[in-house]
């Protein structure tokens, strides 16, 4: 998703293009209430590099390393950022899971003066089908993929936009707050050890910024298509490793009787492109 601004950028162009002749805008275009919705793809950020980060000693503080009785790193054989294929690195990782995303919104515009400029605040409602997965792959040999996924979310967000010629077409920017719930789960090919999800379905704070375009179909129908990239922190869910059915000598328990997991990227992006109908009023 790394295109999407640029790819986003070009298509709202194609779609509010309109001829910018000399003439006032309609000043009932933009300016009052609308409801609507969306309906697009959520896309994953899918870098290399990501995995999940272990808490031995509890002390709170993500990065110590996972060893064995000899002192060997129980993770030698790596990390991913998808879902285990299978319990061994050489069985590799499926990508995350970039799904349809869904939304309904209520708002407000108001056109400034008798010129281009729209100012508007909208509060908007959405899910993600998408998922996103962490993965390490220990020497037992097993896997350990921990996924999160958007439940829902509650966005407040500001735009500023100009609406040439006719006044039908907007091109705008939009940003500010969201609230997202996020699910958390853990997969693990390991049957020895316990895992306990700890401080999963937290509501988190994150922020949203975009761009789009939108164009009046009919005096009270609006279609639009809309980039936006929304940043959530999730560094509160983990998963306690305990005992289970496994010796002492287990590299999980070595250091303080249990270690801590998560994902070793504290933020869930989401880039999402998608189009919009609203309903003015």
């Amino acid at each position: 998703m790394k295109n999407s601004t640029i790819l986003a950028t070009a298509i709202l162009a194609g779609v509010v293009a309109q001829p910018a002749y000399a003439q006032d805008a309609d000043p009932d275009f933009f300016n009052g209430v609308y409801v609507g919705g969306s309906f697009g793809l959520d896309g994953l950020d899918d870098e290399a590099g990501e995995g999940i980060v272990f808490d031995t000693d509890g002390d709170g503080e993500y990065g110590d390393t996972v060893r064995t009785t000899t002192g060997a790193n129980a993770f030698g054989p790596g990390f991913c950022n998808g879902i285990a294929n299978g319990p061994r690195a050489a069985d590799g990782c499926s990508d995350d899971k970039s799904r349809f995303g869904y939304g309904v919104r209520i708002g407000f515009d108001q056109r400034i003066g008798d010129g281009p400029i729209v100012a508007g605040l909208l509060v908007e409602g959405a899910m993600s089908d998408s998922e996103e997965y962490s993965n390490g792959f220990s020497t037992t040999p097993a896997s350990y993929t921990f996924k999160r996924e958007l439940d829902k979310s509650v966005a407040l967000r500001g735009r500023l936009g100009v609406s040439p010629g006719s006044g039908r077409g907007l091109i705008y920017v939009t940003g500010g707050l969201a609230y997202p719930d996020i699910d958390h789960d853990f997969i693990t090919t390991n049957g020895a050890n316990s895992f306990t999800m700890t401080d999963d379905d937290d509501w988190q704070l994150g922020g949203q910024i975009g761009a789009g375009g939108e164009l009046y179909l009919f005096d009270n129908v609006s279609l639009g298509l809309e980039y936006l990239y929304s940043r959530y922190d999730d560094n509160d869910a983990y998963v306690v490793v305990g005992a289970g059915s496994a010796p002492a000598t287990n590299p999980f328990l070595l250091d303080s009787g249990q270690t801590g997991l998560r994902p070793s990227d504290p933020n869930f992006d989401i880039h999402s492109i998608r189009t919009t109908l609203n309903f003015r009023f």
